[in-house]
Protein backbone atom coordinates (compact mmCIF):
# COMPACT_ATOMS: atom_id res chain seq x y z
CA UNK A 1 0.00 0.00 0.00
CA UNK A 2 1.54 3.29 -1.02
CA UNK A 3 2.52 5.66 1.78
CA UNK A 4 2.11 9.31 0.90
CA UNK A 5 1.31 12.76 2.11
CA UNK A 6 -2.25 13.82 1.34
CA UNK A 7 -2.80 15.75 -1.86
CA UNK A 8 -5.89 17.54 -0.65
CA UNK A 9 -7.05 18.87 2.64
CA UNK A 10 -10.41 19.92 3.93
CA UNK A 11 -10.66 23.70 3.95
CA UNK A 12 -13.25 23.76 6.73
CA UNK A 13 -10.67 24.72 9.33
CA UNK A 14 -11.35 25.81 12.89
CA UNK A 15 -11.09 29.39 11.65
CA UNK A 16 -14.07 28.76 9.41
CA UNK A 17 -15.97 27.02 12.15
CA UNK A 18 -15.64 30.03 14.42
CA UNK A 19 -18.50 31.63 12.53
CA UNK A 20 -20.81 28.86 13.72
CA UNK A 21 -22.58 29.05 17.04
CA UNK A 22 -20.76 27.73 20.10
CA UNK A 23 -23.26 24.93 20.43
CA UNK A 24 -22.75 23.77 16.85
CA UNK A 25 -18.98 24.02 17.10
CA UNK A 26 -19.05 21.85 20.21
CA UNK A 27 -20.95 19.25 18.20
CA UNK A 28 -17.96 18.72 15.92
CA UNK A 29 -16.34 15.33 16.47
CA UNK A 30 -12.85 14.88 15.00
CA UNK A 31 -10.95 11.61 15.21
CA UNK A 32 -7.57 10.80 13.67
CA UNK A 33 -6.07 7.34 13.28
CA UNK A 34 -2.70 6.26 11.90
CA UNK A 35 -3.32 3.48 9.37
CA UNK A 36 -1.71 1.85 6.34
CA UNK A 37 1.86 2.29 7.45
CA UNK A 38 1.46 5.76 8.90
CA UNK A 39 -1.02 7.72 6.76
CA UNK A 40 -3.79 9.50 8.64
CA UNK A 41 -7.45 8.59 8.57
CA UNK A 42 -9.39 11.68 9.60
CA UNK A 43 -13.10 11.49 10.35
CA UNK A 44 -15.02 14.73 11.00
CA UNK A 45 -18.65 14.47 12.03
CA UNK A 46 -21.03 17.28 12.95
CA UNK A 47 -22.45 15.09 15.66
CA UNK A 48 -20.76 14.39 18.98
CA UNK A 49 -23.06 11.98 20.79
CA UNK A 50 -22.43 8.38 21.82
CA UNK A 51 -23.89 7.09 18.55
CA UNK A 52 -21.36 9.13 16.58
CA UNK A 53 -18.49 7.75 18.67
CA UNK A 54 -19.65 4.20 17.94
CA UNK A 55 -19.96 5.05 14.25
CA UNK A 56 -16.43 6.42 14.05
CA UNK A 57 -14.98 3.33 15.73
CA UNK A 58 -16.87 1.07 13.32
CA UNK A 59 -15.65 3.11 10.34
CA UNK A 60 -12.04 2.91 11.56
CA UNK A 61 -12.29 -0.87 11.87
CA UNK A 62 -13.44 -1.06 8.25
CA UNK A 63 -10.36 0.86 7.12
CA UNK A 64 -8.14 -1.33 9.28
CA UNK A 65 -9.67 -4.41 7.68
CA UNK A 66 -8.79 -3.11 4.21
CA UNK A 67 -5.22 -2.49 5.40
CA UNK A 68 -4.97 -5.98 6.88
CA UNK A 69 -6.11 -7.50 3.59
CA UNK A 70 -4.53 -5.27 0.93
CA UNK A 71 -1.17 -4.05 2.27
CA UNK A 72 1.59 -5.30 -0.02
CA UNK A 73 4.24 -4.26 2.53
CA UNK A 74 2.81 -6.54 5.22
CA UNK A 75 4.03 -10.11 4.62
CA UNK A 76 1.09 -11.43 6.64
CA UNK A 77 -1.61 -9.61 4.62
CA UNK A 78 -3.98 -11.56 2.42
CA UNK A 79 -2.58 -9.80 -0.65
CA UNK A 80 0.97 -10.89 0.23
CA UNK A 81 -0.19 -14.46 0.68
CA UNK A 82 -1.93 -14.31 -2.70
CA UNK A 83 1.22 -12.94 -4.37
CA UNK A 84 3.33 -15.71 -2.84
CA UNK A 85 1.11 -18.61 -3.86
CA UNK A 86 -1.23 -17.78 -6.75
CA UNK A 87 1.14 -19.09 -9.42
CA UNK A 88 1.37 -22.51 -7.80
CA UNK A 89 -2.36 -22.97 -7.22
CA UNK A 90 -5.61 -20.96 -7.20
CA UNK A 91 -5.86 -18.63 -4.22
CA UNK A 92 -9.23 -18.43 -2.45
CA UNK A 93 -10.09 -14.79 -1.76
CA UNK A 94 -12.00 -13.28 1.10
CA UNK A 95 -15.11 -11.32 0.17
CA UNK A 96 -13.27 -8.02 0.67
CA UNK A 97 -10.24 -8.90 -1.44
CA UNK A 98 -12.42 -10.36 -4.18
CA UNK A 99 -14.50 -7.18 -4.34
CA UNK A 100 -11.39 -4.99 -4.61
CA UNK A 101 -10.02 -7.21 -7.38
CA UNK A 102 -13.30 -7.09 -9.29
CA UNK A 103 -13.29 -3.29 -9.13
CA UNK A 104 -9.67 -3.37 -10.28
CA UNK A 105 -10.57 -5.55 -13.23
CA UNK A 106 -13.42 -3.17 -14.11
CA UNK A 107 -11.03 -0.22 -14.32
CA UNK A 108 -8.41 -2.28 -16.14
CA UNK A 109 -10.93 -2.89 -18.92
CA UNK A 110 -12.30 0.66 -18.91
CA UNK A 111 -8.80 2.15 -19.19
CA UNK A 112 -7.56 -0.35 -21.78
CA UNK A 113 -4.96 -1.60 -19.34
CA UNK A 114 -3.71 1.74 -18.02
CA UNK A 115 -4.99 0.96 -14.54
CA UNK A 116 -3.33 -2.37 -13.84
CA UNK A 117 -2.90 -3.76 -10.33
CA UNK A 118 -0.61 -6.48 -11.71
CA UNK A 119 2.12 -3.84 -12.20
CA UNK A 120 3.84 -4.62 -8.90
CA UNK A 121 6.93 -6.13 -10.62
CA UNK A 122 7.24 -2.93 -12.65
CA UNK A 123 7.13 -0.79 -9.51
CA UNK A 124 9.88 -2.91 -7.97
CA UNK A 125 11.99 -2.74 -11.13
CA UNK A 126 11.96 1.05 -11.07
CA UNK A 127 12.67 1.20 -7.36
CA UNK A 128 9.35 2.29 -5.88
CA UNK A 129 9.11 -0.65 -3.49
CA UNK A 130 12.81 -0.42 -2.63
CA UNK A 131 14.82 2.63 -3.60
CA UNK A 132 17.19 2.07 -6.52
CA UNK A 133 19.78 4.39 -8.01
CA UNK A 134 20.07 3.05 -11.58
CA UNK A 135 17.74 3.06 -14.55
CA UNK A 136 16.50 -0.44 -15.37
CA UNK A 137 18.07 -1.81 -18.55
CA UNK A 138 15.88 -2.30 -21.61
CA UNK A 139 16.27 -6.07 -21.36
CA UNK A 140 14.87 -6.05 -17.83
CA UNK A 141 11.93 -3.87 -18.92
CA UNK A 142 11.18 -6.24 -21.79
CA UNK A 143 11.17 -9.20 -19.41
CA UNK A 144 8.85 -7.42 -16.97
CA UNK A 145 6.40 -6.65 -19.79
CA UNK A 146 5.85 -10.38 -20.20
CA UNK A 147 4.45 -10.81 -16.67
CA UNK A 148 2.29 -7.68 -16.50
CA UNK A 149 -1.36 -7.55 -17.48
CA UNK A 150 -4.53 -8.42 -15.63
CA UNK A 151 -5.58 -10.43 -18.68
CA UNK A 152 -2.90 -12.92 -17.61
CA UNK A 153 -4.74 -13.54 -14.33
CA UNK A 154 -7.44 -16.23 -14.11
CA UNK A 155 -10.44 -15.16 -12.04
CA UNK A 156 -12.81 -17.98 -11.08
CA UNK A 157 -16.02 -16.11 -10.28
CA UNK A 158 -17.82 -19.16 -8.93
CA UNK A 159 -15.06 -20.13 -6.50
CA UNK A 160 -13.72 -16.58 -6.04
CA UNK A 161 -10.19 -17.72 -6.66
CA UNK A 162 -7.24 -16.07 -8.40
CA UNK A 163 -4.42 -17.77 -10.25
CA UNK A 164 -1.39 -16.29 -12.00
CA UNK A 165 -0.53 -17.83 -15.36
CA UNK A 166 3.12 -16.72 -15.22
CA UNK A 167 5.74 -17.07 -12.52
CA UNK A 168 6.80 -13.73 -11.01
CA UNK A 169 3.42 -12.04 -11.31
CA UNK A 170 2.36 -9.92 -8.33
CA UNK A 171 -0.38 -7.42 -7.51
CA UNK A 172 -0.21 -4.02 -5.84
CA UNK A 173 -3.54 -2.50 -4.79
CA UNK A 174 -2.07 0.87 -3.78
CA UNK A 175 -3.99 2.68 -6.52
CA UNK A 176 -7.43 1.60 -5.33
CA UNK A 177 -7.33 0.35 -1.74
CA UNK A 178 -7.45 3.75 -0.03
CA UNK A 179 -10.48 4.79 -2.03
CA UNK A 180 -12.15 1.47 -1.31
CA UNK A 181 -11.44 1.93 2.41
CA UNK A 182 -12.93 5.44 2.38
CA UNK A 183 -16.08 4.17 0.70
CA UNK A 184 -16.45 1.33 3.22
CA UNK A 185 -15.97 3.79 6.08
CA UNK A 186 -18.56 6.20 4.66
CA UNK A 187 -21.07 3.39 4.11
CA UNK A 188 -20.51 2.21 7.68
CA UNK A 189 -21.10 5.71 9.07
CA UNK A 190 -24.34 5.95 7.12
CA UNK A 191 -25.57 2.77 8.81
CA UNK A 192 -25.43 4.74 12.06
CA UNK A 193 -27.49 7.54 10.57
CA UNK A 194 -24.59 9.90 9.90
CA UNK A 195 -25.47 12.41 7.18
CA UNK A 196 -23.03 15.28 7.80
CA UNK A 197 -19.25 15.01 7.87
CA UNK A 198 -16.06 14.06 6.05
CA UNK A 199 -13.88 10.95 5.75
CA UNK A 200 -10.35 11.78 4.60
CA UNK A 201 -7.66 9.15 4.10
CA UNK A 202 -4.39 10.58 2.79
CA UNK A 203 -6.21 12.81 0.32
CA UNK A 204 -8.91 10.34 -0.67
CA UNK A 205 -11.99 12.02 0.79
CA UNK A 206 -15.74 11.58 0.92
CA UNK A 207 -18.10 14.45 1.82
CA UNK A 208 -21.54 13.51 3.17
CA UNK A 209 -24.90 14.62 1.67
CA UNK A 210 -25.60 17.42 4.18
CA UNK A 211 -23.29 20.45 4.43
CA UNK A 212 -21.72 21.73 7.67
CA UNK A 213 -23.73 24.21 9.74
CA UNK A 214 -24.14 27.58 7.97
CA UNK A 215 -22.63 26.28 4.71
CA UNK A 216 -24.09 25.07 1.41
CA UNK A 217 -21.33 22.58 0.66
CA UNK A 218 -17.90 21.29 1.67
CA UNK A 219 -14.90 23.13 0.26
CA UNK A 220 -11.98 20.85 -0.51
CA UNK A 221 -8.61 22.41 -1.25
CA UNK A 222 -6.56 21.15 -4.18
CA UNK A 223 -2.83 21.16 -3.63
CA UNK A 224 -0.66 23.09 -6.04
CA UNK A 225 1.47 20.48 -7.87
CA UNK A 226 4.18 23.09 -8.49
CA UNK A 227 4.26 24.30 -4.87
CA UNK A 228 3.06 21.34 -2.87
CA UNK A 229 2.85 23.23 0.42
CA UNK A 230 0.22 25.58 -1.02
CA UNK A 231 -3.25 25.31 -2.51
CA UNK A 232 -4.10 26.30 -6.08
CA UNK A 233 -7.88 26.17 -5.71
CA UNK A 234 -10.94 24.53 -4.25
CA UNK A 235 -13.86 22.38 -5.33
CA UNK A 236 -17.29 22.46 -3.70
CA UNK A 237 -18.77 19.04 -2.91
CA UNK A 238 -21.84 17.31 -1.49
CA UNK A 239 -22.29 13.55 -1.38
CA UNK A 240 -19.15 13.14 -3.49
CA UNK A 241 -15.66 11.72 -3.29
CA UNK A 242 -12.36 13.14 -4.45
CA UNK A 243 -8.87 11.81 -5.15
CA UNK A 244 -5.74 13.28 -6.73
CA UNK A 245 -2.78 11.61 -8.40
CA UNK A 246 0.32 13.74 -8.84
CA UNK A 247 3.89 13.49 -10.06
CA UNK A 248 5.19 14.71 -6.70
CA UNK A 249 3.63 12.07 -4.42
CA UNK A 250 6.33 9.40 -4.66
CA UNK A 251 9.39 9.37 -6.85
CA UNK A 252 12.93 8.12 -7.24
CA UNK A 253 15.89 10.22 -8.33
CA UNK A 254 18.23 8.45 -10.76
CA UNK A 255 21.21 10.25 -12.34
CA UNK A 256 19.80 13.57 -11.18
CA UNK A 257 16.38 13.10 -12.81
CA UNK A 258 13.20 12.58 -10.84
CA UNK A 259 10.87 9.79 -11.97
CA UNK A 260 7.30 9.81 -10.66
CA UNK A 261 5.77 6.64 -9.25
CA UNK A 262 2.84 6.51 -11.68
CA UNK A 263 3.82 3.95 -14.29
CA UNK A 264 2.35 3.31 -17.71
CA UNK A 265 1.94 -0.49 -17.88
CA UNK A 266 2.02 -0.38 -21.69
CA UNK A 267 5.38 1.39 -22.02
CA UNK A 268 6.62 0.14 -18.64
CA UNK A 269 7.99 3.62 -17.94
CA UNK A 270 6.97 6.45 -15.59
CA UNK A 271 4.38 8.86 -16.99
CA UNK A 272 5.72 12.28 -17.98
CA UNK A 273 4.01 15.48 -19.09
CA UNK A 274 1.36 15.60 -16.34
CA UNK A 275 1.53 17.39 -13.00
CA UNK A 276 -1.69 16.23 -11.33
CA UNK A 277 -5.14 14.79 -11.95
CA UNK A 278 -8.09 15.28 -9.60
CA UNK A 279 -11.27 13.24 -9.96
CA UNK A 280 -14.60 13.92 -8.25
CA UNK A 281 -17.16 11.10 -8.36
CA UNK A 282 -20.02 9.78 -6.22
CA UNK A 283 -17.90 6.76 -5.19
CA UNK A 284 -14.52 6.92 -3.44
CA UNK A 285 -13.25 3.69 -5.02
CA UNK A 286 -13.89 5.14 -8.46
CA UNK A 287 -12.19 8.47 -7.79
CA UNK A 288 -9.07 6.74 -6.48
CA UNK A 289 -8.66 4.37 -9.43
CA UNK A 290 -9.70 6.91 -12.06
CA UNK A 291 -7.20 9.54 -10.91
CA UNK A 292 -4.43 7.10 -11.79
CA UNK A 293 -6.03 5.93 -15.04
CA UNK A 294 -6.60 9.49 -16.29
CA UNK A 295 -3.06 10.48 -15.27
CA UNK A 296 -1.79 7.76 -17.63
CA UNK A 297 -4.34 8.01 -20.46
CA UNK A 298 -4.89 11.75 -20.66
CA UNK A 299 -7.66 14.11 -21.73
CA UNK A 300 -9.50 11.95 -24.28
CA UNK A 301 -9.92 9.26 -21.67
CA UNK A 302 -11.10 11.91 -19.19
CA UNK A 303 -13.86 12.86 -21.63
CA UNK A 304 -14.84 9.21 -21.99
CA UNK A 305 -14.98 8.69 -18.22
CA UNK A 306 -17.22 11.71 -17.69
CA UNK A 307 -19.59 10.43 -20.35
CA UNK A 308 -19.74 6.87 -19.02
CA UNK A 309 -19.73 7.44 -15.25
CA UNK A 310 -22.50 9.85 -14.17
CA UNK A 311 -21.57 12.57 -11.71
CA UNK A 312 -17.86 12.55 -12.58
CA UNK A 313 -15.76 15.71 -12.97
CA UNK A 314 -12.05 15.75 -13.74
CA UNK A 315 -9.27 18.32 -13.44
CA UNK A 316 -5.94 17.88 -15.26
CA UNK A 317 -2.98 20.16 -14.54
CA UNK A 318 -0.13 19.72 -17.00
CA UNK A 319 2.67 21.61 -18.75
CA UNK A 320 1.94 22.88 -22.23
CA UNK A 321 3.82 21.60 -25.25
CA UNK A 322 6.73 23.96 -24.67
CA UNK A 323 6.86 23.17 -20.94
CA UNK A 324 6.81 26.91 -20.26
CA UNK A 325 3.24 27.39 -19.11
CA UNK A 326 0.68 25.39 -17.18
CA UNK A 327 -2.50 24.06 -18.79
CA UNK A 328 -5.65 23.58 -16.73
CA UNK A 329 -8.17 21.21 -18.30
CA UNK A 330 -11.64 20.55 -16.87
CA UNK A 331 -14.13 17.85 -17.81
CA UNK A 332 -17.65 16.81 -16.76
CA UNK A 333 -20.97 18.53 -16.23
CA UNK A 334 -19.84 19.98 -12.90
CA UNK A 335 -16.38 21.01 -14.12
CA UNK A 336 -17.00 24.64 -13.17
CA UNK A 337 -16.98 23.59 -9.51
CA UNK A 338 -13.20 23.49 -9.85
CA UNK A 339 -11.98 26.99 -8.91
CA UNK A 340 -8.30 26.92 -9.87
CA UNK A 341 -5.66 29.61 -10.17
CA UNK A 342 -1.97 28.98 -10.88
Amino acid sequence: MKISLPFIYICLLLLTLSSCSKQKTNNLLVKDYAVMGGVILEIKLYNNDSNALKAVKAAYLKVKEVDDVCNIYNPESELSRLNNSAFNKPFKCSELLWNVLMKSEQFYKLSNGAFDVSSAPLMSLWGFHRKKKKLPPKKAIDEIKKIIGLDKVVFNHKQKTVQFTLDGMKMDLGGIAKGYAVQLAADELKKFGIIRGIVNLAGNAYCFPEAPPNYKSYKVGIRNPLKKDSVCGVVQMLNQSIATSGNYERFVVIDGKRYAHIMNPVTCKPVEGVYAVTVVTPNATDSDALSTAVFINGSKFAEKVCEEIPGTSILIIKPNKNNKKVEILKFGREKNNFKIKL
